[in-house]
């Protein structure tokens, strides 16, 4: 008795319908299509770096590789046809014809693309699953889709010929991915919507989606996110707490005593930066008191906390990297929420907030307070994610992110003589999480604050000028 053939499965009807949708569209995007990939091009080529290995899943004819500059280049389409034109379009890539439904490569990418494939796939979590086999630790995800609102315009392109023709669309909303994201294991990092204008406009188009589209991202056509693989602990790791201090004498040994005992060894590194009192003499002292400790002592060569911080962190042996300041107004003993964030997978970036518990009288004046809150807003709008507090002197990242900050620290230039937003702007540019992590602020016990209040108020909008120009207005 003959068997009856297998009936194929839903996915499989679906993917037969794509595949036979592709194979017979041009391998030649209409006009105001290539014009929109060259668009999309220029976010993605400010979000991958250049030397970065790149998959993209639904690469169609390899528009948007050929425009990257990246030469470590895979491309995945159902489409035998579209595939055979990516790869005369991108000779250096290497293409394959296969669904990401069934995803299957040997090997691991830096970044992962899905430029609109989520649109019209069979199973978008499937997808998604897939992805972390060819993923590792500090692979990031990045994917565009097109807003809702756009539907009708769309539509219209379509018709007038604008736009290619395409298969039935998902149409999924921001909230729709954050949570097929979540199913599948990955933890979005950031969000940003981009484009109000995706046509050639007389050069106005240039000026709109870079002024205008990230005001009213609401109305924007594509929407960007960008997703890391949800993390596995750690493990123990070795930490250096870097405490720079100026003018601190009076603090000294009392950092020593309150620091907590961090992960499998805690290396403490003082760096001093020209005191006018006994705070160098303070290091030297404690050290000696305290020959069971791991301390360290430098003199800073620079000026500033920012230099303090960077000569410290390259000096440092652990594993991890933390700051503590010398005015211990964060208290020393809450270090260990931030080890615990990084080594637990949480977060890749630590940063102490300010503003969620109730303040002593004297830790922070209203002024500063009022500052600290709009600031922490708007670096959040700018960054594309949440941190509430900008200026905490307290942080902690793993030792080989830092390195890899430090190698891209060309990008935003020597501006910062805090140190904050060199590590905050440099994390978010890698894509590391950040976790805010509220902390109980102190007042002063000794000494003198060394913040000048409107001095360094300019300087902060100054770093938030910046982080608007170089991260939100691309």
């Amino acid at each position: 008795m003959l068997s009856s053939p297998p009936v194929p499965t839903l996915l499989e009807l679906h993917l037969d319908r794509l595949r036979s949708f592709y194979d017979a569209a041009p391998t030649e995007p209409t006009r105001g299509g290539r014009f929109y990939r060259k668009l999309l091009a220029g976010y993605y080529r400010d979000l991958i770096p250049a030397d970065a290995s790149v998959l993209e899943i639904g690469c169609g004819g390899g528009h948007l590789l050929e425009l990257l500059p990246n030469r470590d280049v895979v491309g995945i389409d159902i489409s035998e046809k579209q595939i055979s034109a990516a790869r005369t379009r991108v000779a250096h890539g290497e293409f394959h014809v296969m669904s990401g439904e069934d995803l299957k490569l040997d090997r691991t990418f830096d970044f992962v693309v899905i430029s609109e494939t989520l649109n019209f796939a069979a199973d978008v979590q499937q997808i998604l699953e897939r992805i972390h086999a060819v993923s590792h630790r500090r692979t990031r995800l990045i994917l565009n889709f097109h807003s809702g609102l756009w539907r009708p315009l769309l539509a219209l392109g379509t018709a007038l010929g604008v736009r290619a023709e395409h298969p039935p669309c998902n149409w999924l909303s921001a909230t729709d991915m954050r949570n097929m994201l979540g199913l599948a294991g990955w933890d979005v990092i950031k969000q940003q919507s981009r484009l109000l204008v995706a046509l050639p406009c007389l050069g106005l188009e240039k000026i709109i989606n870079r002024f205008f589209a990230p005001i009213f991202s609401h109305l924007a056509l594509t929407v960007f996110q960008v997703a890391r693989p949800v993390q596995k602990a750690l493990g123990p790791k070795t930490v250096s707490v870097v405490i720079p201090a100026r003018n601190e004498a009076g603090n000294i040994e009392a950092a020593v005593r309150r620091m907590p005992r961090l992960g499998k060894h805690t290396e403490i590194i003082f760096i001093e930066g020209n005191s006018t009192d006994r705070t160098w003499a303070e290091i030297r002292r404690v050290i000696t008191q305290y020959p069971d400790l791991d301390i360290k002592a430098m003199r800073q060569t620079g000026k500033g906390k920012g230099n303090a911080v960077r000569e410290g962190f390259d000096a440092a042996s652990g594993e991890i990297l933390m700051i503590l300041d010398a005015d211990l107004t964060m208290p020393p003993e809450e270090l260990g929420k931030f080890y615990d964030v990084l080594v637990s997978g949480r977060a890749d970036f630590a940063n102490g907030v300010r503003l969620v518990y109730p303040l002593e009288d004297q830790a922070m004046r209203f002024c500063n307070l009022c500052a600290n809150k709009f600031f922490g807003l708007a670096f959040s709008w700018a960054l594309g994610q949440p941190i509430k507090d900008t200026l905490c002197g307290t942080k902690a990242l793993l030792k080989d992110d830092y390195q890899r900050l430090a190698l891209n620290r060309a990008h935003f230039g020597d501006f910062d003589p805090f140190g904050d937003f060199d590590l905050i702007f440099g994390a978010n540019h890698l894509h590391l999480k950040i976790g805010d992590i509220p902390i109980r602020y102190r007042d002063r016990t000794y000494g003198n604050t060394n913040i000048q209040r409107w001095r360094h108020g300019m300087l902060l909008l100054r770093m938030l000028l910046l982080c608007i120009a170089k991260i939100k207005l691309i």
